[in-house]
């Protein structure tokens, strides 16, 4: 009778085991600018930080925003969302990366109403470095010193970035990965990328623009050293020069406003196809189109 009591008592305190370990991850986790990383994450019991949260969720699970409050870097290693919802949500930094995503390769990691701040020193805001997709979502960006979107990966990615404002760095979003596998594709549309040293530059890949502005950047609205660079709907206006390709580069054209550059296109060795509906004006050299015209 003993034993028999023995096995079941080791049977219950098994189950439990199992029931403790299933239940230490939750699909849905909860951030506080007044959390405590020592909680569970639950809403009533939220964490303090991103950081803090992200290894009591599970994979493609998500991370939301109860109130205002900074939440710290993080380095997602899965697929994962983190929502700041209707709230003010910063991820504040200095002298580091803001988001780094290090992701699987069929991993879809979704960033939505986030405040990205580097404060003056903070590296990059996301930095891509595997994962299948990342869509980033009505976030803004500020205080970076290289690239508020830099995307450095060495297998098929698909990056989105909707309705989003970066302001300064020394790139506002690029593709720095020069060699790898398969297609490396940015798709920005309703972006605002201002006062950075370059606006939208690729060294590999598509980057796919529409319904956006390029505005105020100090040296290049938009570089395409190697790849391609597809423009639409969108103005380019007030850079050091609007458009600009090098050899192994190309950019097309289609109802662009180039407006008040330095240079609105650049003449440094690569292609730029136009399909003629475009507007340049008070450019102080506007350049030209150099490639074949596209079919509208």
């Amino acid at each position: 009778m003993k034993r028999f009591l023995k096995i079941v008592q080791l049977s219950v305190l098994v189950a439990f085991g199992f029931a403790t370990t299933a239940h230490a991850q939750s699909t849905r986790t909860w951030v506080s600018g007044v959390g405590d990383d020592a909680n569970p994450c639950s809403r009533t019991a939220p964490c303090k930080t991103f950081a803090g949260a992200i290894s009591k969720t599970v994979a493609a699970g998500e991370i939301s925003v109860l109130d205002p409050g900074g939440f710290g870097g993080v380095t997602i290693t899965k697929a994962m969302t983190l929502s700041g919802g209707g709230e003010l949500a910063s991820i504040l930094v200095s002298g580091t990366n803001g988001v780094v995503i290090n992701a699987g390769s069929t991993d879809t990691v979704v960033l939505r109403n986030l405040e990205f701040s580097g404060i003056g020193s903070g590296i990059s805001g996301v930095m891509i470095l595997s994962a299948g997709k990342v869509i980033i979502d009505h976030c803004t960006f500020d205080g970076f010193t290289t690239d508020n979107v830099e995307i450095d990966v060495t297998t098929p990615t698909y990056v989105s970035v909707l309705d989003s404002v970066m302001t300064g760095g020394a790139i506002g979003v690029s593709i720095d990965s020069t060699s790898g596998p398969g297609p490396v594709v940015a798709f920005l549309k309703n972006v605002t990328i201002q006062g950075a040293n370059v606006g939208v530059q690729t060294k590999r890949g598509v980057v796919d623009i529409t319904h956006s502005n390029i505005q105020s950047n100090k040296t290049y609205g938009v570089y395409a050293s190697v790849g391609y660079i597809d423009l639409a709907d969108s103005a380019v206006a007030l850079n050091g020069t609007g458009i600009q390709t090098s050899a192994g580069g190309a950019v097309t054209l289609s109802n662009v406003s180039i407006l008040n550059n330095g240079i609105g296109i650049g003449s440094g060795g690569g292609s730029v196809q136009s399909a003629a509906n475009n507007l340049s004006a008070g450019n102080t050299t506007p350049g030209a189109p150099n490639g074949a015209a596209l079919v509208q």
